[in-house]
């Protein structure tokens, strides 16, 4: 390499690059927290990018360098099923299964047992932010109309898909990161995951049901809540539940890649005579295909300067052991609360051993377990709780933090304690 090959800092020196390099990866884990920088209008996503192409001047890596850090199979098994949850959406599904559970004739327990259930249960194949983007001026409308208090139900809604989505390595973004990189089989993870999920489930049931929120005077119903818009196609929702169905099986009983069998399940849904491929994709979330992206290149540059490593021998020296079951739970529970989920899980995976070894496979399940109950923590430590809200305000229903840590904070305390408890028993 040449003198003119190199950046300006790297002329100055590798202490000056590596400096630079860590106060734009600071910079970028700022905007995590923040959700974007001040004075700018940027959020998560454009403070990601930007941190990339900094780190690419900086380093003065090749840009294909920086492209081979970015994790490709994650990107397109994300891509793809963000391809099937928008056929499942244009089909109405989410809608109408909302619809039929609350036309059952169930009790407000009954009721806040089914919805639980079915965000729970649709969060584990499909996105939980979708299942809340859905279910929630559905289940607004149900709770105005049958006079009961809608809090209790959308702050619930917002729990059970997180904790639902924790079920599979396809639930949600960064269970499809851990299994990726540390080759988790999906069957195993699903054997692993679905007790502790179950369990939380149920306790955040019980709280719903019988906690200090449940002797809330109930309102009077009103009669002036029109129906909720309804647009069901049968022969589209068949399609996606059919192609969701054929990929299920293929994860769990043969081992075609996940990846390249879900863009096959995804070109299925987008070959169609009815709709179009510009509508299906509109759904897609480029923002986020993104910030994944940005991610990637910000955290090699920070590898390539040793630093990561070394706070990390730092922290062994002290006793603190990532790769150990008590230190990653909490250290990955508050990352998840400071930067957002999976930021966190793209610090964290690199110090959970090599992929494919029994220590790293439980690494692995703790860390999208804890990383995901921990969005019910607070009401900014989830995408889908930020849905929940917005959509509960379009209908005139205010849902402040305080409502949200009423339920949260206990259910997400008392879930983690269960993940706990089945970890070392596991053990």
């Amino acid at each position: 390499m040449t003198a003119a090959d190199l950046t300006p800092l790297q002329v100055l020196g590798h202490g000056a690059q590596d400096w630079a390099i860590l106060a734009v990866f600071g910079t970028v884990y700022l905007g995590m927290f923040l959700g974007g920088l001040p004075h700018f209008r940027l959020d998560r996503t454009g403070v990601a990018v930007l941190g990339a192409i900094a780190m690419i001047a900086l380093a003065g890596h090749p840009v294909e360098e920086a492209a081979r850090a970015v994790d490709l199979p994650t990107l397109v098994l994300l891509f793809a099923f963000m391809v099937v949850s928008a056929q499942m959406r244009l089909g109405g599904f989410y809608t109408e299964v909302t619809r039929r559970v609350g036309a059952l004739p169930l009790s407000r327990r009954g009721l806040l047992a089914a919805i639980v259930v079915t965000a729970g249960g649709l969060s584990a194949v499909f996105s939980n932010d979708i299942i809340c983007l859905a279910m929630t001026p559905v289940v607004a409308h149900l709770c105005l109309r049958r006079g009961l208090a809608p809090l209790p139900f959308l702050v619930g809604l917002a729990c059970a898909a997180n904790i639902g989505s924790a079920a599979t390595l396809i639930g949600n973004p960064q269970n499809m990161l851990i299994g990726s990189v540390l080759r988790l089989d999906f069957g195993a993870y699903l054997r692993g995951a679905l007790p502790p999920v179950a369990a939380s489930l149920l306790l955040l049931w019980l709280w719903l049901a019988w906690g200090p929120g449940s002797r809330a005077p109930q309102p009077a119903p009103r009669t002036d809540v029109a129906d909720d818009e309804h647009d069901f196609d049968a022969f589209q929702t068949a399609k996606g539940l059919s192609v969701a169905a054929a990929l299920m099986l293929v994860f769990l009983f043969t081992d075609w890649p996940r990846d390249v069998a879900a863009l096959v399940g995804a070109g299925v849904l987008l070959l169609s005579r009815r709709l179009h491929s510009a509508h299906v994709m509109g759904f897609v979330d480029w923002q986020l295909l993104l910030l994944f992206i940005g991610l990637f290149v910000v955290n090699h540059a920070l590898d390539s300067t040793g630093v990561a490593a070394q706070a990390v021998a730092w922290l062994a020296q002290q006793g603190v052991h990532l790769a150990e079951p008590g230190a990653l739970l909490v250290v990955g529970v508050a990352l998840s609360n400071l930067v957002s989920n999976v930021p966190a899980v793209m610090l964290l995976l690199p110090h959970l051993g090599t992929a494919g070894t029994p220590a790293a496979e439980q690494a692995g399940v703790l860390l999208a377990l804890a990383s995901t109950f921990a969005g019910n923590l607070l009401l900014v430590g989830s995408i889908a709780n930020l849905i929940v809200v917005d959509g509960a305000e379009k209908n005139g229903i205010a849902i402040h933090w305080r409502d949200h840590a009423r339920i949260g904070v206990p259910v997400t305390l008392g879930t983690l304690a269960l993940l706990w408890g089945w970890m070392a028993w596991l053990r």
